[in-house]
């Protein structure tokens, strides 16, 4: 059974930290796992999982687990970079591919163990895209603590060009006065109104807005 396990989430405000802090209280005896936020406070064991990781991490610090595995919400190599669930949702997709592959010196480029694909209604708002996406992430933290010593990791598909994604800003969240709702949905509903709201600009004033679902 695997002693010491490690998740390093850079944001404290980040939804997945509360799925994750659950996984770590749900720890067999013998088995302890602790959340961290930067890499200096990792201090080696068996398994380090980074989920929203800001840093760039050396060989220096591969070496201080067994494993140092990447959950990332994309179909890579197609979607590198930043928030992949939410960009691939504003152009229009209606699923999300969460990916558990090995860190490499290269973001996003390591060996990959397993994937899952996960359907995204069109009517689905941010609390439930997260909702699905995060516990694909806690079931790939399964996975993992599982098949760590019989997985056959399989380098990513060279034959698929890769694809980049930016960081995304408070002013990604922008929408038109001009346009409809319905051509702007997917904009909207991708917007986390605590963090991120969206907001747009009218008659020299910017607004914000919340968005919620409701049955009535």
């Amino acid at each position: 059974m695997l002693k010491k396990i490690t998740v390093i989430i850079s944001d404290a405000r980040h939804p997945i930290n509360s799925w994750v802090e659950g996984w770590v209280g749900e720890r067999p005896e013998g088995q302890v796992a602790e959340i961290v936020r930067t890499s200096a406070q990792a201090k080696g064991g068996d398994i380090c999982f980074l989920i929203s990781c800001t840093e760039i991490l050396p060989i220096e610090f591969m070496q201080r687990y067994t494993h140092v595995l990447v959950i990332h919400a994309s179909d890579l190599p197609k979607g590198r970079g930043w928030s992949p669930h939410i960009w691939a949702i504003i152009q229009g997709q209606e699923e999300v591919t969460v990916t558990l592959l090995e860190a490499s010196e290269k973001v996003d480029c390591g060996d990959i163990w397993h994937k899952s694909t996960h359907q995204i209604p069109k009517y689905f708002l941010y609390s439930d895209i997260i909702e699905v996406v995060n516990q694909a992430h806690v079931d790939l933290i399964d996975y993992a603590v599982e098949h760590h010593a019989t997985v056959d990791p399989l380098p990513q598909d060279l034959h698929i060009a890769p694809t980049y994604l930016p960081k995304r800003t408070p002013v990604d969240s922008e929408i038109s006065a001009y346009e409809s709702i319905a051509s702007q949905f997917d904009l909207l509903r991708v917007c986390d109104n605590n963090r991120f709201p969206s907001f747009f600009h009218l008659h020299g004033k910017k607004f914000k807005i919340t968005i919620e679902s409701s049955d009535e």
